[in-house]
Order: structure tokens, then C-alpha cells, then sequence
């Protein structure tokens, strides 16, 4: 479990972003510091007031997690990012969509500009950024365009040269007038190449200039003129920050290090969507000590990859691994477009990759009793269950469960554990269809059937195509099932097991008198098994989470069937024509006393339509669905 002191002792005196999670492990609020350690620490001091707002917030706060940045403007950046995805409730949200400001530089005109922007497109320019201070970005590009003469107009050049007068700028000096043709493409571009270079990253000889400028006109007492210098040093410092948190390539990426010791690893992933950070997970391993970085690598990509639905445009990788081509190829498939692996050897994707390994490495040294103890409440208590029933090593588990009301809606659930966690991704819901009344074992049947006799046709089918079998949404069969019940739920399964000739261990989750989880049961025999034990405690959660699911479907299903139409009953009225009943007629009771012709001038309705409705009306009265209750149905039919 999460113990907050505890944690608290281990927060890094580094910059970065901190993301507090209530109960529910949803993220309730972000923020950004300079010393991750000092800032985080104050929420949970007793002499500390922030507000009754943040007072709220501390008292719902169960974990916190934290990415350590470089600086505090990337810890600036991140946060934006964050809270803009997330939206956590104690963040203040901004109503409009203002970002922050970039430098847009118009790389597909002939005669390019430099322009300040709050978006980024996919055009043919450059962007340079995010800044903080649109004040700063606004004078820097008003200074680059001074020093190296770049045209501010936004006339569509080489095709209005010579249309009109040259502007102010060309008077002054401040531009080079190729509106009248009297500079050439190539020296253009050659006075825009410096420009660039000073927007990828060359400022000091601009700072150099303008500080000795502002020290000769300090010398020579003209202090206003030293003080516009002073500004525009102080702006292009500003502009000068480097930050790696968002790109302006809007690629989607994900970026994947570790770190490792004798016997651990963890392994970092940085999701980067449209070009920007958006969030990150970390994942712990046990790394033999004859295992290299770039193995570990290689088997945490191909593991992780196959169980994700969504696969990036580029993977960076920290260590080039093995299977790089194949791998690429693997995913490019999954993903229906090319799918890059790249290892960054320098520049800014260097840094963040080394970025991410520095967040690994942090995790690693400071979460190693945490990582004992998750380990023993997730691994360790599938280790646990496999040993009580004598089956070795469990990986994978799927529970089974059935809901129904008087066998109304029976629905049937399927909830997946691996390494101890939920894995929601492989869930599944099963409608009953051949089962008509409270009939469990004979639902239960038809949901294994359904389940199996699926991941088996699927299997087949992705072998005859020649693809890997982690395509497939139900080929992963599981190390043992557990029925959320005892001797007749576990023969059910075994039964349909054999019928399809599957060898895999059935044990049923047996409950006491007061409804709670009681033991196992497993060869014909109800397992002893520690009630304080974190084996025991994984059981409950797999119960409770298989009865949950079962019964948040059903109440869907059911909540369905309640909304329901009386002029569903009607032959040859689908929703369309409903609502287009609805919308003329405006309640039951309208439509109830129209005739054919009214009905028929209806839209969507014809002569064949309007002498059904009218007719239901007059055989039944209105009322063989609703049981007389229309004015309930009205209310629906009107939404």
C-alpha cells in the first residue's frame, strides 16, 4: 500500500511536476515546482493554509507520483500539458484556449517571415518553442527582424512583386524590399539562414551585441536607450530557455529507458501525443544479472506492445535492441502505418530520452520497498494461489460471473488479472442469448463456450494469415479460471474445457453465509487457505471485481430495456420513424388520436406505416408494452 510518509522521505530536491490521485486513483490536481521536495511536503503539514479549496483536495489525496524535469520551465510546460489532458477538478481551468507562444517561421514561401503563434499546424513551417512570456517572444522576433532585414508584409510573393509601393520598413532600413524584387531569392535566404541559426540555438553573439550596447549607451549617459537594450537582452534570455517537454513536430511517440541494478529493473515510457508530453508510466522487472540493458529492452517492448491498444508513430529507444526490424514491422502492422524505432544518439532527443532514464533510475532508488511490498500484494499472491492448489506459477487469471434479475438481462462477465493487477483491456461482456430464465449454470456454459470456441477461431484464422497470435482480442488463454462459485459453477467449466479438449485448471470462489469470500475450491475439495494472507486478499479482489462488472452491465442492459417505446411494438416502425412521430405529434396520446392521413404526412412515414400505427391504437388500446403506464414512455420518446 501507498504510505504518504514514507514517500514523502524519498521526493528529490529537483524541479519538476507532482499529480496527486484520490481512492479511485483518479488525478484530482497537477502542479509544478522548483524543488519537488519542499513544494509537495507543505500540502500535508498542519500549519500550512492554502484555502479551504486545497484544504479539500489534501483530504482526498491517497498517492502521489512525480517526473522530474530539468528546469522549471519545462516543469511549467508539462503542467500545461497535463492539466489540459487530464483536467483535474482542483485545478483552475482556463475558459478560453490560449497555449503558449511559438515562433512561426514560413519555410514554404519563397521570401520566408518569422511570426508569433499560439497554434501549431501541419504546414510547411518551423515552429520554435513553447515560450512563457509572449511579451518576450514579441520582441525577440520584432529584433530578429531589424537585424537580418526579414519583410513583415503578407503579400504572396514572387507574385505581387512590383504591385505596390514599398512599405515604412524599406524607408528605414529595417527591410530589404523584396516586394519590388530589389534583393534576390538567394541573398534573401542567406539573411534568413542567420536568422534561423539564431532561432536553433546560436544567441551569443546577439547577447554579446546587445549588452555591449547597452553599456556604451550607459557610458554615454543615455540611460532610456540602455534601458531598451537591457529589455531586449532580458526578453532574448527569456527566448534563449530551452525546454524538451513539447515539440513542434506534433508526432505521436513514446519514449522508453530504464534503469537497473543487481537484481531490479524499472523501465520509464514517456507519452508523447501531438508533439507534447502528455503523461508517463513506469513498470517494474526482475533483471537477471547475465541479462544486458538491450535485452531487457527488447523483451519489455515486445511484451508491453502486444497488451496496448494504441501504438506511436516512433518508439526512441534508450539501447538499440535485437528484433529492431521485425519488431518495427510487428507494429506497423498492428498500427496500419510505418512505425519507427529510433535511438537517439544527440541533441534534444538525446536529452530526453536521457530525461526519462533519469526518472527510471529515481524510481528505482527510491521505490525498492514499495516495489517488495506491491510485489508480494500482486505476484506474489498469484504465486500464492498456485501454490495452495499445487498448479505452480499463475500468470494469468480470468474470473467468470453471471447477473440477472428473475433471469431478465442475464449478462455474463469476464474480468482478467496479470501479475496480480487488472488488466481492464481484456475484459469482456457476454449478453445471454440462447438462455431463457434464471438458469446460471446453464448461462455460465454458453459465456465459456462463447469465450473459448471465439479465441480458438480466432487463433486459427491469424495462423492461416501468417500473423502473430497478440492480434487477436481473445487468443490469450489464462493459466487458471475462477468461477465465482463452488462445486456446480467449476464442473460447468471443466464440461465445456473438455468438450473443446482445453487443459486448464478451474477453481471456484466460494462465499460464507454473509456473502464474503470464504475460500477456494478445487479438485472436488474447498482449499484451506490464510484469511490474513495477501494470496487471500487477491481472491476477494477478483470476486468483487468480477461481481462488479457483472452487475454495472446488467444495470446498463437493464436501464436499456427501461427506455423503451410503446410504438417499438409496431410492425414496421423503426427509430427513425419513431422520432419522427415524436417530432410531429409531440406525445403517445397525440399520435393515439390521429388518423391514417395525419400519420401518413408524417416524414419518414408511408400509407403502409400510418395504417399500422393506426390500427395498433385501435386493437390494443396503446398499451401491450407499458402496461398502461405511456406517460413514462413519453417522456423518453420526447428525448
Amino acid at each position: 500500500m501507498f504510505d504518504i510518509e514514507q514517500e514523502l522521505k524519498k521526493l528529490p530536491d529537483k524541479p519538476g511536476v507532482y499529480i496527486m490521485h484520490d481512492a479511485a486513483d483518479e488525478i484530482i490536481y497537477v502542479g509544478k515546482a522548483v524543488n519537488l521536495k519542499n513544494r509537495v511536503r507543505q500540502y500535508f503539514r498542519p500549519s500550512h493554509d492554502e484555502g479551504p479549496k486545497k484544504a479539500k483536495m489534501v483530504t482526498q489525496i491517497r498517492r502521489f507520483e512525480y517526473i522530474i524535469t530539468d528546469s522549471e520551465l519545462e516543469a511549467l510546460v508539462l503542467e500545461c500539458n497535463l492539466i489540459k489532458e487530464h483536467r483535474p477538478k482542483y485545478n483552475t481551468m482556463l475558459r478560453d484556449d490560449k497555449t503558449y507562444p511559438y515562433i512561426k517561421v514560413t519555410l514554404g514561401e519563397d521570401f520566408p517571415r518569422v511570426l508569433f503563434s499560439r497554434l501549431i499546424r501541419k504546414d510547411k513551417s518551423k515552429y520554435f518553442g513553447p515560450y512563457t512570456s509572449a511579451g518576450a517572444v514579441k520582441d525577440t522576433i520584432e529584433l530578429i527582424q531589424k537585424m537580418y532585414q526579414i519583410r513583415t508584409c503578407s503579400r504572396n510573393l514572387p507574385k505581387d512583386t512590383g504591385k505596390e509601393r514599398p512599405c515604412l520598413n524599406y524607408h528605414i532600413k529595417q527591410c530589404d524590399a523584396p516586394c519590388q524584387g530589389y534583393i534576390s531569392k538567394e541573398d534573401y535566404q542567406k539573411s534568413f539562414g542567420q536568422a534561423l541559426d539564431f532561432l536553433g540555438g546560436h544567441y551569443e553573439p546577439l547577447l554579446r551585441s546587445l549588452k555591449e550596447k547597452m553599456e556604451q549607451a550607459s557610458e554615454q549617459m543615455e540611460f532610456e536607450k540602455a534601458i531598451e537594450y537591457r529589455e531586449l537582452l532580458n526578453s532574448v534570455k527569456q527566448v534563449a530557455q530551452k525546454q524538451k517537454i513539447t515539440s513542434s513536430s506534433m508526432e505521436d511517440r513514446d519514449i522508453v529507458a530504464l534503469a537497473r541494478d543487481e537484481r531490479d529493473a524499472v523501465v520509464q515510457v514517456f507519452f508523447i501525443r501531438e508533439g507534447k508530453l502528455i503523461g508517463r508510466d513506469h513498470f517494474h522487472l526482475s533483471a537477471g544479472a547475465a541479462e544486458s540493458e538491450e535485452e531487457i529492452l527488447d523483451g519489455f517492448v515486445k511484451q508491453f506492445y502486444a497488451g496496448t491498444p494504441f501504438i506511436p508513430r516512433e518508439l526512441w529507444l534508450q539501447y538499440p535492441i535485437t528484433d529492431s526490424e521485425v519488431i518495427s514491422q510487428w507494429l506497423t502492422a498492428k498500427r496500419g502505418q510505418k512505425v519507427r524505432l529510433v535511438v537517439p544518439q544527440k541533441g534534444e532527443k538525446e536529452r530526453l530520452v536521457e530525461l526519462a532514464a533519469r526518472n527510471a533510475a529515481l524510481v528505482l532508488s527510491q521505490d525498492k520497498e514499495r516495489i517488495k511490498k506491491e510485489e508480494l500484494r500482486t505476484i506474489g499472491a498469484m504465486n500464492q494461489i498456485g501454490a495452495l492448489i499445487g498448479i505452480g506459477a499463475v500468470r494469468r487469471v480470468e474470473a467468470f460471473d453471471i447477473s440477472n434479475t428473475s433471469g431478465v438481462e442475464s449478462v455474463g462477465s469476464m474480468v482478467v488479472y496479470e501479475d496480480g493487477k487488472p488488466k481492464r483491456s481484456d475484459y469482456r461482456k457476454f449478453k445471454i442469448r440462447t438462455v431463457q430464465g434464471p438458469n446460471d449454470y446453464a448461462s455460465m456454459e454458453e459465456v465459456l463456450t462463447r469465450r473459448f470456441s471465439h479465441g480458438m477461431e480466432e487463433a486459427k484464422n491469424l495462423r492461416a494469415e501468417g500473423k502473430e497470435l497478440s492480434f487477436g482480442s481473445f487468443t490469450r488463454f489464462p493459466d487458471l479460471i475462477m468461477m465465482d462459485g463452488g462445486r456446480g459453477q467449476v464442473n460447468i467449466a471443466l464440461g465445456v474445457l473438455e468438450q473443446m479438449g482445453l487443459s486448464i485448471p478451474v477453481c471456484g470462489m466460494v462465499k460464507d453465509d454473509f456473502h464474503r469470500t470464504r475460500g477456494l475450491y478445487f479438485n472436488n475439495k474447498e482449499v484451506p487457505i490464510d484469511r490474513h494472507s495477501e494470496g487471500f486478499r487477491l481472491i476477494t479482489r477478483i470476486q468483487d471485481e468480477a461481481h462488479r462488472f457483472a452487475i454495472e452491465d446488467h444495470r446498463s442492459l437493464r436501464g436499456k430495456g427501461q427506455v423503451r417505446s410503446v410504438l417499438d411494438e409496431i410492425p414496421g416502425i423503426g427509430p427513425a420513424r419513431r422520432k419522427a412521430l415524436m417530432r410531429q405529434f409531440k406525445d403517445i396520446e397525440a399520435i393515439r388520436n390521429a388518423n391514417i392521413q395525419e400519420l401518413a404526412q408524417t416524414p419518414q412515414m408511408n400509407q403502409k406505416a400510418a395504417e399500422a400505427v393506426y390500427h395498433f391504437f385501435r386493437k390494443t388500446g396503446g398499451h401491450s408494452f407499458c402496461g398502461g403506464m405511456c406517460a413514462d414512455v413519453k417522456t423518453h420518446d420526447n428525448q
